[in-house]
C-alpha cells in the first residue's frame, strides 16, 4: 500500500541514491581542475581539449606541446593517483566503522602505516626506491605483516575485541617505528630525505607507471569490499543478530580485516600514509546517506576521491610552493577527530 510513510521513506531512499551521481559528476569537474591549476596554469577549456584529444574523442585541437605534455605526463597521472588513493582509503574506513560498529574506526588502527613505512625505507636503504614498483611491493609486504602480526595478538577464542585491537596496534606501531629509525640512522642523507618525503603523503612525481600499479587492485578490491555491504549491514545489528541471520561475524571481520589492509596498503605504497581520510569521509557520508552500506561504500570511494583530489589542489598552490598533500589532510583531519571525541564525550559515548 502506497501510504504517506512509504512515499516519504521512497523520496529519502530517491535522495539518497541520487547523492552519488551528483559526487561524480563534482569528481570529474574537480579532476579536470586539479589539471588545470600549478605552477604553470592551463585554461579549463584546453585541458578537456587535451583529454579528449588523448582519447581519441577529438581529432584536432587548438593546444600546444607543452600544454599537451604538462597535462598528460604530468598532472593528469597525478590526479587519477590521488583520486584512486583517497577512494581506496575512504572505502576502508566505511568498512572498518561499520565492521566495528565504531565512528572512530580507521585504517590506522591496524599499524598499516608504520609496517609500509618499515617495508618502504627498506627498499630506499636497499637502493631500490627509485623502481617504483619495488617500493610499493615492499610498502605493502610490511604493511600486510604488520597487520598479521597485530591480528594474531588481538584474537581472543575467533573473536577480536576492538580494544585489543587498538591497544595491539598501537604497541606493535610503535615498536616497527623504532626499527625504522634504527635502519634510518644507519642511512646516508639522501636515504633519509626520500624517506621524509614519502611520509608526507607526496604526490608529486606521479606518472602513468604508478597508476598503472594501482588502478587495477584498487578497483578490484573495492569492488570486493563493496560485495560485503549486506553483511556489514547485518554486522550492525550485533553478534547474536549476526549470527541467528546465518553469519559468522569472527570469520567476516577476519576477512574484511585482510581486505582493507591490501587496499590500505596499496594505496599508501604509492602515494604516502596520508592520514585521516578514512575517518572523515565515511563519518560525514553517514551523515548524509545513512548507514546502509549498499550506499555508503560506495559514496565513501566517490567521496574519498573528492576529497584527496581537493587536498592535492590545495597542497599545489600555497605562497611558499607545493606541500605534501598529507600535511594538508592531516591539518584538517586532526582537528574534526579531536571534534568528534569531544561530541562522542559529552554524548557518554563509549569509543
Amino acid at each position: 500500500m502506497n501510504t504517506p510513510l512509504t512515499r516519504i521513506s521512497q523520496k529519502k531512499r530517491f535522495k539518497r541514491s541520487a547523492v552519488i551521481p551528483a559526487m561524480i559528476v563534482m569528481l570529474l569537474l574537480l579532476m579536470i581542475l586539479a589539471t588545470a591549476v600549478g605552477a604553470v596554469y592551463v585554461p579549463f577549456g584546453q585541458v578537456v581539449k587535451v583529454i579528449l584529444k588523448k582519447a581519441g574523442l577529438l581529432v584536432s585541437a587548438n593546444t600546444t606541446q607543452n600544454q599537451e605534455s604538462i597535462i598528460f605526463l604530468m598532472r593528469l597521472p597525478r590526479v587519477i593517483v590521488a583520486a584512486l588513493a583517497g577512494a581506496a582509503l575512504a572505502t576502508c574506513g566505511s568498512v572498518m566503522q561499520g565492521m566495528f560498529r565504531n565512528p572512530m574506526a580507521d585504517p590506522g588502527i591496524l599499524g598499516v602505516s608504520s609496517g609500509a613505512g618499515l617495508g618502504a625505507v627498506t627498499a630506499i636503504a636497499l637502493g631500490l626506491s627509485s623502481q617504483g614498483y619495488f617500493l610499493a611491493l615492499f610498502a605493502s609486504v610490511g604493511a600486510i605483516t604488520a597487520v598479521g602480526i597485530i591480528y594474531v595478538l588481538s584474537v581472543r577464542g575467533g573473536k577480536i575485541p576492538t580494544l585489543t585491537l587498538i591497544l595491539s596496534g598501537i604497541a606493535v606501531s610503535t615498536f616497527i617505528g623504532a626499527i625504522t629509525q634504527l635502519v634510518l640512522v644507519n642511512s646516508n642523507d639522501y636515504e633519509v630525505n626520500t624517506f621524509i618525503f614519502w611520509t608526507m603523503g607526496g604526490l608529486n612525481g606521479m606518472m602513468w607507471q604508478q597508476v598503472k600499479l594501482i588502478i587495477l587492485p584498487v578497483v578490484v578490491l573495492i569492488a570486493i569490499l563493496a560485495t560485503f555491504a549486506r553483511d556489514l549491514n547485518i554486522l550492525l545489528l550485533g553478534e547474536e543478530e549476526a549470527q541467528s541471520l546465518g553469519l559468522d561475524p569472527s570469520k567476516t571481520r577476519k576477512l574484511l580485516l585482510l581486505l582493507t589492509s591490501l587496499t590500505t596498503a596499496v594505496a599508501i605504497s604509492v602515494c604516502g600514509p596520508v592520514s585521516f581520510i578514512g575517518l572523515i569521509v565515511p563519518h560525514i557520508l553517514r551523515l548524509l546517506v545513512g548507514p546502509d552500506h549498499r550506499i555508503l561504500i560506495p559514496a565513501s570511494a566517490v567521496g574519498g576521491a573528492i576529497f584527496l583530489v581537493c587536498c592535492d589542489i590545495v597542497a599545489r598552490i600555497p605562497p611558499s610552493g607545493e606541500i605534501g598533500v598529507g600535511i594538508v589532510t592531516s591539518l584538517l583531519g586532526a582537528p574534526y577527530f579531536l571534534y568528534l571525541l569531544i561530541k562522542a564525550r559529552k554524548e557518554g559515548a563509549v569509543i
